[in-house]
C-alpha cells in the first residue's frame, strides 16, 4: 500500500501501461459523457508526451472512436513548441495524427496556436483571448477547463513550465510564451492560475524512467518542482501511474 500522507492528490496504480491507458481513456469517456449531459460540451485541454499519445491512439479506436459526442468535444493545447504544426517536435502534429484526424470531431472545435514559430509572445496572447472567448470569460476570471491532461518531465515540469522559468510567476495569464534555457528556446503554456482552475487536471505517468521523479514530486514538498505547484482550487487532481514509474514510493508499514 502507498503511503499517502504527502502525496498530492489521489493515486491511481495500475499493472501495466496497456492497463492505465485503459483507465484513463474510461476515465476520459466517462467525464466527456458528464460534461455533454450537463452542459452541451466538453472542453478539454490535451498534453504532449508518450502516454499520452498512446491514450490518443487508444482513444481513436472501439469503443470510444463511436462512444463519445466528438462532436460536441472541444480540443485546446497545454503547451505548444515553437515549431510549425508540421514539424516532428509539435505536439498538435502528435495529437491531430494519433486521435484528432481519425474521429468525428468539426475543425472548428480544434484549437491549435497560430504563429508561434514567428512570433510566440503573440501566438501566446492570441490564444490566451481564444481560450477566454470559448470560454465568454471575462478578463478578470479563469475559466475551468472540464479535463486537463498533464505528463511530468525528468526535472519535475509540467506542460511547458519548467524549473525557474519566468511562466511560473505569472498570476493573470491564462497562456504565455515561456522561454526556456535549458534548450534555448520559447514555449508557449498553459499558467498556473489556469491549470489549477482545472475540474478534472489529470498527470499521466509511466515507466521506469520516471520512477525518481515521481517519488520526489509526491514525498518531497520542499522540492518545489513545478509539478508540485499544480494543486486545483476546487477541482480534483488524479495521477494515473504504473506500477514501474511507483515503484519506488515508500511502502506503508
Amino acid at each position: 500500500m502507498i503511503n499517502s500522507s504527502k502525496v498530492i492528490g489521489k493515486l491511481n496504480i495500475s499493472e501495466t501501461t496497456k492497463e492505465l491507458v485503459e483507465k484513463i481513456a474510461q476515465t476520459f469517456s466517462d467525464l466527456a459523457h458528464a460534461a455533454i449531459k450537463e452542459n452541451g460540451r466538453f472542453i478539454v485541454s490535451l498534453s504532449g508526451g508518450s502516454t499520452p499519445k498512446a491514450l490518443y491512439e487508444r482513444l481513436a479506436q472501439p469503443p470510444y472512436v463511436g462512444s463519445i459526442k466528438w462532436d460536441q468535444v472541444i480540443v485546446f493545447l497545454g503547451d505548444e513548441r515553437c515549431v510549425p504544426h508540421d514539424h516532428p517536435d509539435s505536439n498538435f502534429k502528435m495529437i491531430d495524427e494519433a486521435l484528432l484526424a481519425k474521429v468525428a470531431i468539426p475543425e472548428s472545435n480544434i484549437f491549435k496556436t497560430m504563429g508561434q514559430s514567428e512570433d510566440p509572445e503573440a501566438a501566446a496572447l492570441l490564444y490566451d483571448q481564444e481560450i477566454r472567448r470559448v470560454f465568454i470569460s471575462p478578463s478578470e476570471e479563469v475559466p475551468s477547463f472540464d479535463l486537463i491532461l498533464l505528463g511530468l518531465g525528468p526535472d519535475g515540469h509540467t506542460a511547458s513550465l519548467f524549473p525557474g522559468s519566468k511562466a511560473l510567476q505569472e498570476k493573470h495569464r491564462l497562456y504565455v510564451a515561456n522561454y526556456v534555457e535549458k534548450f534555448s528556446s520559447n514555449r508557449l503554456t498553459m499558467t498556473l492560475p489556469l491549470i489549477n482552475e482545472g475540474k478534472n487536471v489529470i498527470f499521466l505517468v509511466s515507466g521506469d524512467s520516471k520512477a525518481n521523479i515521481l517519488k520526489e514530486v509526491l514525498e518531497q514538498p520542499e522540492k518545489q518542482y513545478p509539478s508540485q505547484s499544480i494543486k486545483p482550487r476546487s477541482g480534483n487532481l488524479d495521477w494515473y501511474v504504473d506500477q514501474a514509474a511507483v515503484r519506488l514510493l515508500k511502502a506503508q508499514a
